[in-house]
C-alpha cells in the first residue's frame, strides 16, 4: 500500500492510496468462488456455475463491493500508518479501479487540531465565599413558608399581598382593546404579577365591586399596540383571598424530612442543605469560570465534522425535552443548525481543550473522588447501595461519571494554577452569583428581572390573561 498525504485549506486533509492490483484481484477471485457457491441460476445447479458466467453476471458489482471494503479498510490503515487524527469520516472517491490496474483512491477528511495549552497562570478567577448566619436560615424558613403558602377568601377590601380574581375590560379612545381584557384573572397586588397602574386599581376592592381607572403602560410593554398608551379600564372584583402562611409545627417540618425533633432539627436540616447548595454553587461558578477562561485563552480552527455532530446531540437533547423522537426525526421540529451552532462551536473547542489538559498533564481519574461522587448522588435515594451497585454494574454509565470526576480534576488543576481572588459575600449574594459578577451585569440581571416580571403572564383556569 502506498499513501501521499497532501494539506489542503484550514484542517482539510487528502490521502491518496493505491493498492496493487495483484492484491485486490486475488481478493476479487475469493468472492468469485464465495459466490459461486452461492448462487442460483436458472439451468445450472447449485454451486456447477461456470466461473467465466459468475464473473460474466456479478464481476463488475463483486468488484465495486470488494473496492469499497478495501478502501475503508485501507483508510484506517493509512491514518495509523501517517499518525493522523481524523475529525469525521473521510470522502472517498475512486480514481482507478480496472482490472489489472492498480485500485487508487482519495480520502478528504479533516483532522483533529493540534491544541498548544495556554499558560494557565493566565486564567484569572473569582472565589466567593460566605458564611451562614442565623438570619440567612430564618430567611430561608420563611422563603420555605411563602412557598406553600395558601389563601382564603375574606370580606373586605382587597390589600397589598391579596390574591384577587378579576374581570376586566380596557379600552382605547372608545375601542375596546382584546390584549387589555380577560375574565377570572387571578394574580397577587404587590407581586409585580400586573402592571403598577393596574394593581392599583385592584386595590381597594371588596368582592361584586367595579372600579373605572387609568393605566399607563410602560414603553417596553410585550404588547406593541399598548406600550406606553394610557387605557381606560373597568374592573370587577369576584374575589378577594388573603394569603394565610403555613405555621412552623411538626406537620410542616415532616414536608422535609425531619421527623423528629421539632423546631431544632428542622433549622439544622435547612442549616445543612443551605451548606450543601453553598458549596455546589461555589463549584458550579469556579467551574464556569475555568471554562470561560479556556475558551477565551485558546483559539484555533474547530473541525466541522465535530461541530456537526454536537448539533445533533444537542438538537436530541431539545427534542427529548419536546418528549419529540431523536435522530432522524428533527424536521418535525423544524430546527435550524444555526441555532445550534455557537454553542455546539464551544463545546467542541473546551471538549478539545481540556481532553489536551489531561493529556499533557496525564491526569487519570481518582477513584476515591469517584467513590465519593457517586455516594453523594447515590444517598439522595432510599436504598443508596442498590443504587451503587447499579451504577457499577453499567460500564457506560460509570463512563460517564468517570468523565465527570475527569473533568473536575482538570477544573481543579487549573484552579491550583490560576490567579485566584477571593470574594467575601453574603449567602443570597454568592448563590445568586452576584457576588463575582460586574457591576453592568448586575444592573442588567435587575433590569432584565423588573421586565421579566411586568411580562409575567397570569394563568386562570388555564386561559392566560393579563394586562401586564
Amino acid at each position: 500500500m502506498d499513501v501521499s498525504v497532501e494539506t489542503l485549506e484550514g484542517l482539510e486533509t487528502r490521502l491518496t492510496i493505491t493498492l496493487p492490483s495483484e492484491t485486490f484481484e486475488q481478493r476479487l477471485e475469493v468472492k468469485l468462488n464465495e459466490a459461486k457457491v452461492k448462487a442460483r441460476l436458472p439451468g445450472f445447479r447449485p454451486g456447477k456455475i461456470p466461473l467465466k458466467e459468475i464473473r460474466r453476471r456479478f464481476g463488475p458489482s463483486l468488484r465495486a463491493e470488494l473496492a469499497g471494503e478495501m478502501m475503508q479498510s485501507s483508510f484506517y490503515d493509512a491514518i495509523a500508518q501517517e499518525s493522523l487524527n481524523p475529525a469525521g469520516p473521510p470522502t472517498l472517491e475512486i480514481k482507478t479501479m480496472d482490472a489489472d490496474s492498480d485500485l487508487e483512491f482519495t480520502a478528504t477528511f479533516e483532522l483533529v487540531p493540534s491544541i498548544e495549552v495556554a499558560d494557565l497562570t493566565k486564567v484569572q478567577i473569582k472565589r466567593p465565599s460566605a458564611e451562614i448566619i442565623d438570619d440567612d436560615v430564618e430567611k430561608m424558613i420563611e422563603r420555605l413558608r411563602d412557598q406553600r403558602i395558601s389563601y382564603e377568601p375574606v370580606e373586605r377590601a382587597s390589600q397589598t399581598d391579596d390574591q384577587v380574581v378579576v374581570d376586566f375590560e380596557g379600552s382605547l379612545d372608545g375601542e375596546i382593546v382584546d390584549s387589555a381584557k380577560g375574565s377570572d384573572a387571578s394574580f397577587v397586588i404587590g407581586k409585580g404579577q400586573m402592571i403598577e397602574d393596574f394593581e392599583k386599581g385592584a386595590s381597594g376592592l371588596s368582592k361584586g365591586e367595579e372600579k373605572k381607572f387609568e393605566a399607563l403602560f410602560p414603553e417596553n410593554y410585550r404588547a406593541e399596540e399598548l406600550r406606553g398608551k394610557t387605557v381606560d379600564f373597568s374592573l370587577t372584583m369576584k374575589e378577594v383571598k388573603e394569603p394565610k402562611l403555613p405555621e412552623l409545627n411538626d406537620e410542616f417540618f415532616k414536608e422535609f424530612g425531619v421527623e423528629e425533633g421539632g423546631e431544632e432539627a428542622f433549622k439544622k436540616e435547612v442549616l445543612s442543605n443551605m451548606e450543601k447548595e453553598l458549596t455546589n454553587s461555589v463549584k458550579n461558578q469556579l467551574k464556569q469560570q475555568v471554562m470561560d477562561n479556556l475558551s477565551e485563552l485558546h483559539d484555533f480552527e474547530i473541525p466541522a465534522p465535530m461541530v456537526d455532530r454536537e448539533i445533533q446531540v444537542l438538537k436530541d437533547q431539545m427534542m427529548g425535552q419536546f418528549q419529540q423522537p431523536p435522530s432522524g426525526k428533527q424536521n418535525e421540529l423544524n430546527l435550524p443548525d444555526e441555532l445550534f451552532k455557537d454553542q455546539a462551536e464551544k463545546r467542541v473547542k473546551l471538549g478539545l481543550v481540556v481532553n489536551e489538559i489531561i493529556s499533557q498533564f496525564e491526569l487519570e481519574v481518582d477513584q476515591d473522588k469517584l467513590d465519593q461522587h457517586l455516594k453523594e448522588l447515590a444517598s439522595s435515594y432510599a436504598e443508596p447501595e442498590q443504587v451503587i451497585g447499579w451504577y457499577r454494574g453499567n460500564p457506560e454509565q460509570m463512563q460517564n461519571l468517570e468523565m465527570g470526576v475527569l473533568e473536575d480534576q482538570v477544573v481543579d488543576h487549573i484552579i491550583s494554577k490560576a490567579a485566584i481572588e477571593e470574594v467575601v459575600a453574603d449567602y443570597d449574594s454568592v448563590i445568586s452569583g452576584a457576588a463575582i459578577a460586574p457591576p453592568e451585569t448586575q444592573d442588567l440581571a435587575e433590569t432584565e428581572e423588573t421586565e421579566a416580571t411586568e411580562a409575567e403572564e397570569i394563568k386562570a383556569e388555564g386561559k392566560e390573561t393579563k394586562p401586564g
